[in-house]
């Protein structure tokens, strides 16, 4: 059973997501919050497999509750996954940076939505290749300012290019093809990046990988 949480100051939005998600035989709606301080109470006590966060909140928004989760190292069971209106934009960015495990678009479809639900509560939120580039497609357009690639010198070569395939949109068995390796050995270099870069998830690669200046924004 996938424990969820609602969280998004307009009780509309709310009902309507729990009404879906409640539908559903595998997934369980465990509580709501109409805030960011709320919603860290109610993950902290309930441990949720996914807390759906909306990204503008009162009292404390998605970008920081999204920090204070990924923070925490008692809660990195929770994938916290942007509730937003408006697409990729730069709070969005900002809560991937924070350790989002991905976003959604309110307007979303109902199928894609709970999709999207299922596959982040198996801690894989943008392995999608299709969202992946969607990431990357926004990217493109209103790149962030490289931080530099400091960050990087402790991957591998084969690590390094890794990171750069994820971070054009490839999934693990595309990586694997390009790379003349095994799935499996794509999976570890991939893994053994996360771990060095602290990054929670595929997301945060993405991001890395842009900012560090590894990929360059349009590059091909």
């Amino acid at each position: 059973m996938i424990k969820v949480l609602l969280v998004d100051d307009q009780p509309l939005i709310r009902s309507g997501f729990r009404a879906l998600l409640d539908a559903e035989d595998d997934i369980e709606v465990v509580a709501e919050a109409a805030n960011g301080r709320e919603a860290l109470d109610r993950v902290r006590a309930l441990r949720p497999d996914i807390a759906l966060v909306d990204i503008q909140m009162p009292v404390l928004d998605g970008v920081e509750t999204t920090r204070r989760v990924a923070a925490d190292p008692d809660l990195a069971g929770t994938h916290v996954v942007i509730l937003t209106n408006y697409g990729l934009d730069e709070h969005v960015f900002n809560a991937l940076r924070a350790g989002a495990a991905g976003f959604l678009v309110k307007d979303v479809e109902p199928e894609d939505f709970l999709h999207a639900v299922r596959v982040a509560a198996r801690g894989d939120a943008l392995l999608a290749p299709s969202i992946t580039r969607k990431l990357i497609d926004r990217y493109v357009t209103q790149p962030p300012r490289p931080t530099g690639g400091a960050a990087l010198d402790q991957l591998t070569n084969r690590e390094r290019e890794a990171v750069a395939l994820v971070a054009r949109g490839l999934s693990n068995d595309e990586i694997a093809d390009h790379m003349v390796i095994t799935p499996l050995t794509a999976k570890t270099h991939v893994n053994r990046a996360m771990t060095k870069l602290h990054a929670r998830d595929r997301a945060q690669l993405v991001v890395l990988a842009y900012e560090s200046g590894l990929v360059i924004p349009g590059g091909g």
